[in-house]
């Protein structure tokens, strides 16, 4: 009984080890393809990623083992040539491009929004550093809520910021 359960294992394991056994190559579209058969003969030997173990190659549409009794070949079946493309593919197609338009124009969104901001900030740049260049008095409210007004010192720091922001938002 024991004995029969050893081998009755073995046979199994032995079936499963087949059923594990797989081709694995890279099509001409650069799809990586999985089956339990060989590579159609387009494919060249370099494209071919992984072969079942102890096995030669029987690629798909060449004259395989198949013989009759009188060890006669059977005919090999043709290679159908590549399919033309169906609407799925075209379907995809056409969602890919909206998709990369949709992007494009995602991003030329962006781009206008900064040039605007930067435009803006340029603009308000432009207006505070007339209003220190023009002598008047300039007032600020400081960290604990007073108002204070600017001397020298603070007015030149001030427009070295603002011709800062000038420089890095008015030069485009």
């Amino acid at each position: 009984m024991k004995s029969r359960n050893i081998l009755l294992s073995l046979a199994l394991s032995m079936v499963c080890a087949t059923v594990l056994a797989q081709w694995q190559w890279i099509d001409k579209d650069g799809r990586k393809v999985y089956s339990d058969r060989g590579p159609p003969l387009d494919i060249p030997e370099k494209n071919i990623v992984k072969r079942p173990s102890g096995r030669t190659q029987t690629p798909t549409g060449s004259a395989e083992a198949a013989t009759t009794e009188g060890d006669t070949p059977v005919a090999a079946p043709q290679l159908v040539a590549s399919a033309p493309k169906t609407a799925l593919d075209k379907e995809l197609e056409a969602k890919k491009k909206a998709a990369a338009d949709a992007e494009l124009a995602r991003k030329k969104a962006d781009e206008d929004r900064m040039a605007k901001s930067r435009a803006e900030n340029c603009a308000r740049a432009k207006q505070a550093l007339a209003t220190m260049d023009s002598g008047v008095r300039v007032g600020r409210v400081n960290a604990s809520g007073e108002r204070e007004i600017m001397d020298d010192a603070a007015r030149a720091v001030e427009t070295k910021r603002i011709q800062g922001i000038m420089a890095s938002d008015c030069a485009r």
